[in-house]
């Protein structure tokens, strides 16, 4: 039990800004074993930033209040994932060769296909959210947030890493999943949607589902595996698909 609690301290440490480290000395070794907390740590996240729209939509106009609350994600997260996207963006888009796209997305400066990109994604993300009516925003957010990492922790689970340890970001290989973890990480993605969601909503995960098998043979295809910032990219357009179907389901059923 001490060991489970180590791991999902260490990945709130690890996905969040929470400065658990300074309570509990984490053991290096337990980072190895997060992938199965990343969904759970998405509560906190999506609990936080749902939270936070709740808030400013009492003050302010929709679109502001949508753009503020994700202001409070990033806080929350450091801008992790979205660092991934640019990088995502950047090195898939310029780069030809395994090496060159590797190489670019480790360069800490930042592209014309990053800013594009996140510039088209955060457009998508905002005028999505506000097409969503109103009275299932909150959970839609809750839901979202912990569906798309479980997603990517899948992927992640059959593919190779595509650096070497030394060459990584953060320094950490992720042990693969056991059945035993994918189930528990499956019952922390998916249990908001079940609790929250009216079935009619369950099938917005088709279109990130597609999204991920998608990405999975893309990168394989092209770089032999996954990085850190094709994790935080997954995730974030899994994200943004869920919402996406979420929109085209209420506005056509």
């Amino acid at each position: 039990m001490k060991k489970i609690l180590y791991q999902l301290a260490a990945a709130i440490t690890f996905f969040t800004r929470i400065p658990l480290w300074r309570v509990i000395d984490i053991p290096v070794e337990h980072y190895a074993r997060i992938i199965c907390f990343w969904p759970l740590t998405g509560w906190i996240t999506g609990v936080i930033t749902a939270a936070a729209w709740l808030g400013f939509s009492t003050l302010f106009p929709p679109m502001l209040a949508i753009i503020l609350s994700f202001v409070v994600r990033l806080l929350l997260t450091g801008g992790f994932h979205e660092d991934g996207l640019g990088d995502f963006f950047d090195g898939f888009g310029g780069g030809k060769t395994k090496t060159d796209v590797l190489r670019i997305m480790k360069d800490s400066q930042v592209g014309s296909y990053a800013l594009i990109g996140m510039i088209v994604y955060y457009l998508l993300l905002v005028n999505t959210l506000i097409a969503i009516p109103k009275s299932m925003l909150f959970a839609v957010i809750l839901v979202a947030d912990p569906s798309s990492k479980l997603l990517t922790a899948l992927m992640m689970n059959f593919l190779p890493y595509a650096r070497t340890e030394s060459e990584s970001k953060s320094k950490t290989l992720y042990d693969k999943l056991t059945v035993g973890r994918i189930i528990l990480a499956s019952i922390f993605g998916l249990l908001p949607m079940i609790l929250l969601l009216d079935k009619q909503l369950w099938f917005s995960l088709l279109f990130p589902g597609c999204l991920v098998l998608f990405l999975f043979f893309y990168v394989r295809k092209r770089i032999g595996g996954y990085t850190g910032d094709i994790c935080g990219a997954t995730a974030l357009l899994c994200e943004l698909g869920f919402y996406l179907s979420v929109c085209l389901i209420t506005r056509n059923f």
